[in-house]
């Protein structure tokens, strides 16, 4: 699979920019979706940082706390490129009491409230964005229209080629690893290895069916994903009423996410999967024996809260998405080379 060569669901992007010039350029706001309990035994903060990953920020956080970086709760990693703000709990038995305008190595402690469970993998919505594409070149007055078609239809929720580590080594590595080229003893390397694999499985999948012109149409067969939840069901047959809400994005078809067992889709909808899935056969056929069960995910992303404006430094968009989805498949559908310029960028999910 060309990790840059997807196609485009809403024809050739109208223009090209820059990305990340400076950190305020790429602003993400993690959405929790719920708020601090006010009381309990851990410490919720929302953390400001500025060129700096996850898990460094969860490392300083347990060093001033004096508690071992397992005991530091995040939902989820955050750009590195960027400035970004996310939510960390430590216990409050520890040895740092007031954790009010704490800063760091590229971060500040924003707000520190009582909660009483600590923060898990996966416990959050999403993500709001607050983007500025600097250098914009091309055909600007078609951007409006886009912009307007992507916040109503939705892009194909393809994973970011940062997924795949620089210049695709994660990638690289999971063919190696699965065709039993190398050993993978190292946890933290394992889990990037299967996951590059799983999404670039996906990404194959859903490029045949943006080819097709049914990523965002349900088909008989197909599994799918009610928007905004994990919760998705097999469509045996359709009828007027699945096709509407698919048309209106409360509905989304899926794709797999390889593993073992068998697909959740049936008739042509799992023909096409195999098939994609074959022509990896080294990636399909090693994530078939790992201890990791079939999944389904959305094969559209539907775009929230989408606004626009051409300023004098560029094009400002804000946006929310779900968790799990990338920005750079929304700056994909408008500007030429978004995937290029995230490939070279090491940044976290």
């Amino acid at each position: 699979m060309d990790l840059l060569q997807l196609p485009c669901a809403h024809g050739v992007p109208p223009v090209r920019g820059r990305l990340r010039v400076e950190p305020e350029d790429f602003v993400v706001r993690e959405w929790l979706g719920f708020a601090a309990d006010g009381e309990g035994d851990h410490w919720l903060l929302t953390v400001r940082k500025r060129g700096a990953n996850t898990h460094w920020v969860a490392k300083q956080l347990g060093r001033l706390a004096q508690i071992h970086p397992r005991d530091v709760g995040f939902a989820g990693l955050k750009d590195r490129h960027a400035v970004t703000e996310q939510a960390f709990t430590l216990p409050v038995r520890s040895a740092m009491q007031d954790w009010s305008g704490v800063t760091g190595e590229g971060f500040e402690v924003i707000r520190a409230e009582r909660h009483r469970r600590k923060l898990k993998r996966g416990a959050l919505r999403g993500n709001e964005f607050d983007l500025l594409v600097r250098d914009l070149v091309g055909d600007t007055a078609a951007v409006g229209d886009l912009l307007a078609r992507i916040g109503a239809e939705g892009v194909p929720n393809y994973f970011g080629p940062q997924r795949f580590g620089i210049d695709g080594a994660n990638l690289a590595r999971a063919r190696r690893w699965l065709g039993g080229e190398i050993e993978l003893n190292d946890r933290f390397e394992r889990g990037f290895a299967l996951s590059a694999a799983r999404s670039a499985l996906f990404n194959d999948v859903l490029t045949a069916r943006v080819a097709a012109g049914t990523w965002n149409r349900l088909q008989s067969g197909d599994v799918a994903n009610l928007d905004g939840t994990n919760s998705v069901f097999k469509v045996d047959a359709l009828d007027d009423t699945l096709t509407e809400r698919c048309r209106i994005q409360d509905i989304h078809p899926t794709g797999p996410l390889w593993g073992r067992g068998e697909l959740a889709s049936q008739a042509e909808v799992a023909a096409l999967e195999r098939e994609v899935a074959q022509h990896d056969a080294v990636l399909s056929n090693g994530l078939a024996t790992i201890d990791m069960d079939q999944e389904r995910r959305s094969l559209r992303l539907r775009v929230s809260e989408l606004s626009w404006a051409l300023e004098a430094e560029g094009l400002r968009l804000k946006f929310r998405l779900p968790r799990g989805a990338f920005a750079t498949a929304v700056l994909h559908e408008l500007l030429q080379d978004a995937f290029a310029q995230a490939l070279l960028e090491s940044d976290e999910e």
